[in-house]
């Protein structure tokens, strides 16, 4: 079949020499990031100080704004961080636990990282964490969670995208309840922006958070944090720096937050990791997310049918309309197999509870996902996996 979305593999130079499966985890450097920094290392050189004029202050709040396009987000309402974990302590060191609103609702399949930055911080600003239990290790029961957030609940902070089994939360519900009971809604998107539709605006959450890494092909260091005009103004983050203040170069003694979305920055920028963000995401927004989702789909429905042709247990939803862009088999040796799929320049993750992650993008084509589960099938027929173990338990040893 034709697919126009292979028209932009020439953007992304690993592409040439790898077959590469695994933009869920790191998504591929567009060709363009080299020029990008480059560009950065040139104006510190020759202009030194000098380059802040150049439009490096206002970076964090100009990369948003090529965010906010790929989540339904007006301009001006995106700022970047450094990563999701320090972006979603902003968000709740906003938060007042000392009323009778003094919980937190999580679940207990969102991203690690997130969990413990929040069970500290909460603790520390005397509120408390209801963590909602999933009953497969899958998904998340919607009407549980939903039963968790009542009227004690200041805010909710779940996945959008749960990031073993890229099962899809309901947002939509989720917002909707939260918000008439009083609670304020923060979804980590980092497994959802770049590869399928995001719509904040008509989801109505307060707060999104997440990174370049990952679909969006933009590198590590650089992480977004969306703000709803209902609150981006009222709040005012503890966790803060002089970019939040309203007057940064006056260097006051007091804070006094800026308006708008840069009262939720905080220091000095990431200025490097910010040059490299901006071409992935300008690919993806070219290539349509419309179109980058339905070939998601397609071929992650193409991955479940070669696992269950197989008798492989699959860690994965299996309707596409609650399934993410990454689907996770457990095979025989799985750890030794995905070693061995490495060494063939087939670029795979494998995670414990999950076996290997495959996590094909809109650059993908289809005989890649064949010439894989051909190696798969190579590497147990013919117990090339058990190299591996030796290798491992070797490395072990020394």
């Amino acid at each position: 079949m034709s697919d126009g979305l292979l028209a932009f593999r020439d953007e992304f130079p690993i592409l040439e020499r790898s077959n590469y499966l695994v933009s869920n985890s790191l998504g591929a450097m567009p060709r363009a990031v080299g020029d990008r920094m480059a560009e950065y290392t040139r104006d510190w050189s020759e202009l030194g100080v000098r380059a802040w004029a150049k439009g490096w202050w206002e970076m964090p709040v100009n990369v948003g704004d090529g965010i906010a396009p790929l989540i339904g987000a007006e301009p001006h309402s995106v700022s970047m961080q450094p990563n999701v974990s320090i972006a979603q302590s902003i968000v709740l060191s906003a938060m007042d636990f000392s009323g009778p609103r003094d919980t937190v609702v999580m679940t207990e399949l969102d991203f690690p990282s997130v969990r413990y930055a929040y069970a500290e911080l909460v603790r520390r600003l005397g509120g408390r964490v209801v963590v909602v239990p999933s009953d497969d290790g899958l998904t998340i029961d919607r009407n549980r969670l939903l039963g968790a957030i009542d009227e004690r609940v200041r805010l909710v902070c779940v996945s959008h995208v749960l990031f073993k089994s890229a099962f899809i939360m309901d947002a939509d519900a989720i917002c909707t309840h939260a918000h008439g009971v009083g609670a304020l809604v923060s979804l980590d998107a980092y497994h959802s922006v770049g590869v399928m539709p995001v719509n904040v605006a008509k989801c109505g959450v307060d707060f999104m958070t997440g990174g370049v890494l990952k679909w969006l092909c933009g590198g590590p260091g650089a992480a977004f944090l969306y703000v709803s005009p209902s609150v981006r103004s009222k709040l005012e983050p503890a966790i803060t720096g002089w970019q939040a203040h309203v007057h940064p170069f006056a260097f006051e003694q007091e804070m006094d937050y800026a308006e708008g979305i840069e009262r939720w920055l905080t220091g000095t920028p990431a200025i490097p990791a910010l040059f490299a963000a901006t071409a992935g995401p300008e690919i993806v927004l070219r290539a349509g997310i419309d179109a980058i989702r339905a070939k998601s789909t397609r071929q992650t429905e193409w991955l479940i049918a070669a696992a269950d042709a197989r008798g492989y247990p699959v860690h994965a939803p299996r309707r596409s309309a609650d399934r993410g862009g990454t689907v996770a088999f457990d095979v025989p040796h799985g750890h030794e197999v995905a070693q061995y799929l490495l060494s063939r320049n087939i670029i795979v993750d494998y995670r414990v509870g999950a076996g290997i992650r495959i996590g094909p993008h809109f650059y993908t084509r289809d005989d890649e996902l064949e010439a894989c589960i051909g190696a798969i099938d190579e590497c147990i027929e013919s117990g090339a996996w058990a190299q591996f173990a030796q290798a491992a338990r070797s490395a072990t040893v020394t």
